[in-house]
């Protein structure tokens, strides 16, 4: 699987919610083994951003599955941990706003409240569940995922906020967007 695979906005599936899936199979393996792939690719065409995690409705699988890079600092490293059924049990923390981007929304950042601290549950590809307390840049890619599980797109979470957007430099800089010009002309991030 590759990035051509992870879909985009105003794709509609990017609003539905994914359904449980309870138990590994061979295809959730293979699911995990393509989403991994694809978010690999993506990062392997951009010169400054990372792949941090993919949900597998990016690639257009309504499952709730998430796959989360194991050192987000380091491009060279390839693996991922898996969560299935991830739900965040506890916000904790205050609330930060820090830049997001997404490999579903194109050309767009913004800048989104988050807790700097949550408490997830989920199961491995194991089958067996497990719980992670994860705080900080961590805590924020758990929120973002697990949000698209459920439909939400980060930029949801800004929308009435013309100042929140920025979009990515030749150069890796984020510079501001002007909303009327850049964003109000573009419905198409805001189609449900």
């Amino acid at each position: 699987m590759t990035k051509d695979n992870i879909i985009t906005l105003p794709n509609p599936h990017l609003r539905q919610r994914s359904q449980k899936v309870n138990f590994i199979t061979p295809e959730i393996e293979k699911l995990v083994a393509d989403m991994e792939a694809a978010t690999i690719d993506w990062e392997e065409s951009r010169a400054h951003e990372v792949g941090v995690a993919l949900a597998a409705v990016q690639i257009d699988v309504l499952k709730r599955v998430v796959v989360v890079r194991n050192d987000f600092n380091n491009k060279d490293d390839h693996t991922f941990t898996v969560f299935i059924d991830p739900v965040i049990t506890k916000y904790e923390g205050k609330i930060e706003t820090d830049y997001e981007g997404c490999l579903s929304v194109k050309n767009v950042y913004g800048k989104v409240p988050r807790h700097t601290k949550v408490r997830v549950k989920a199961i491995g590809l194991n089958g067996k569940e497990f719980r992670v307390t994860a705080e900080g840049f961590l805590a924020r890619i758990f929120q973002h995922e697990i949000d698209h599980t459920n439909g939400v797109v980060f930029i949801d979470h800004i929308k009435d906020d013309p100042k929140a957007f920025y979009q990515l430099a030749e150069n890796g800089e984020l510079k501001a967007l002007d909303y009327e010009k850049d964003i109000q002309d573009n419905p198409e991030l805001w189609e449900d």
